[in-house]
């Protein structure tokens, strides 16, 4: 439960380790891979998304309504960005592929 209570209600994309860190403040003896099976049951049954957004990190997601993504550039938070928000017109038709979902990552700062 400890490991539901807060990915599924954080406003973060957090790492397995980010999550596994977060719930051990809790619960001191939870395992990583208790963790790490838990996120993949979830990301299973469609209760979170899992994204490769930056190189090296995958990040979970408990939007999984469709929308596109912010990286702010100088702290590396996620952040969403509604789907409505970007123009993009039909999805491309990629020769060989049905296109199954897609989304857009943008990455910039925020003005000052």
């Amino acid at each position: 439960m400890a490991v539901a209570d807060y990915v599924l209600q954080t406003d973060e994309h957090p790492s397995a380790d980010q999550v596994w860190t977060r719930v051990q403040q809790t619960f001191p003896h939870i395992s990583r891979a208790t963790v790490y099976n838990t996120l993949r049951l979830f990301v299973e049954k469609g209760l979170l998304r899992q994204y490769a957004i930056t190189e090296g990190c995958v990040v979970f997601d408990p939007n999984v309504a469709p929308h596109h993504h912010i990286i702010d550039e100088e702290t590396g938070a996620i952040h969403d960005v509604p789907w409505d928000a970007v123009d993009i017109g039909k999805p491309p038709k990629v020769r060989g592929f049905e296109v199954r979902e897609y989304q857009v990552v943008m990455r910039g700062r925020k003005k000052r």
